[in-house]
């Protein structure tokens, strides 16, 4: 995890943010008209070259950067009188790479995510980017679903981001914990512990690289195998966990029952504080695109049999857009729910 400073203006920070975290190159070249007022000048051709493409690790993600690279020269091209002419040289170093440099084709790609910290936010900020490193997937369409960076995981942590107070000096508990980011944003805003899992080995293992990557010590922000179907009540309550939370779990209709009997177990942790007297009672926050109504509310169905309360807190404590840049991250589509 790094915290950088950016003195760069604010159009040209989203769009050197947007290429570290891989967006889409329609997205990226919507950034960049913004960026000079519709067309590509040579100044915005010039940072996209040197700052973003040049400044990277040309060895890696090289089908990206020739992308980016082919969209911005075909714009340049239609709008503008002059294509700085280091774009072609670039993208012709690129493809001989490609064709020339033997390497293996990675499964994985760094992503770095850049979160607009605005000052007053908490002790940490002060106009400076969180940036978070993470290898994502590239074989969603083969099952690898747990390494990919979805909306969900993006909203839970702008939310806890954004309300750090909840957080703060408190051990959390999330449930199917995937790239690992939610626990970097709780690591961030000074969770005394964080507890990360997921029922999946190979997810578990990039979850591991990712904390790693981010400087992240394992005394504080620790890393669990937890198949929800064979979760033990003994296990989950001896971290005493203060609030539990998850991000785009609720998807598969045949999982809901043993997610279910998961959160009923660790929502009855009661953390006790310096007086006996004083215990409170766990909290759950769950951020989620619902992508089918039947399997959602089946999910409210069996919550409520299980006497678990499921109210949407959507409205009422909407986060921060701390992701500008982040064009193909559509936050509307998230609903945040607090369960207990």
């Amino acid at each position: 995890m790094a915290v950088v400073s950016d003195t760069k203006t604010p159009n040209l920070r989203c769009l050197k943010a947007a290429f570290l975290a891989m967006e889409p190159s329609n997205c990226l070249i919507s950034l960049a008209r913004r960026t000079s007022g519709g067309s590509l000048t040579e100044e915005v051709q010039n940072f996209i070259l040197e700052l973003c493409v040049n400044s990277s690790d040309i060895s890696c993600n090289l089908s990206y950067m020739m992308n980016i690279l082919k969209k911005v020269i075909v714009e340049a091209e239609s709008t503008c009188e002059v294509v700085v002419e280091g774009l072609y040289e670039q993208f012709a170093k690129i493809a001989l790479l490609q064709v020339y440099v033997l390497r293996r084709e990675e499964n994985r790609i760094l992503k770095k995510i850049s979160f607009f910290l605005p000052s007053g936010i908490d002790d940490r900020s002060s106009q400076r980017n969180l940036v978070v490193s993470l290898y994502c997937s590239l074989n969603l369409l083969e099952g690898d679903t747990g390494c990919a960076l979805w909306p969900s995981c993006l909203f839970l942590s702008e939310f806890i981001l954004s309300y750090p107070k909840l957080f703060s000096d408190k051990v959390c508990f999330e449930v199917g914990s995937g790239v690992g980011l939610v626990g970097v944003a709780l690591a961030h805003v000074g969770a005394s512990k964080v507890i990360l899992t997921d029922g999946d080995g190979s997810t578990l293992e990039n979850m591991k690289c990712n904390l790693e990557l981010n400087h992240l010590r394992s005394g504080k922000v620790q890393s669990r195998y937890l198949p929800w179907e064979f979760a033990a009540e003994s296990e989950l309550l001896k971290y005493e966990h203060d609030c539990v939370l998850g991000a785009d779990i609720i998807y598969d209709p045949k999982c809901v029952p043993h997610l279910i009997e998961v959160l009923r177990m660790l929502l009855k942790s009661k953390r006790t504080f310096i007086l006996p007297e004083e215990k409170e009672a766990s909290v759950a926050y769950l951020a989620t695109v619902i992508r089918n109504k039947e399997t959602f509310n089946y999910f409210l169905r069996a919550a409520e049999e299980a006497h678990l309360s499921v109210m949407d807190i959507t409205q009422d404590w909407q986060p921060l857009n701390l992701l500008p840049y982040m064009l193909s991250y559509d936050r509307t589509s998230v609903c945040l729910y607090r369960i207990s």
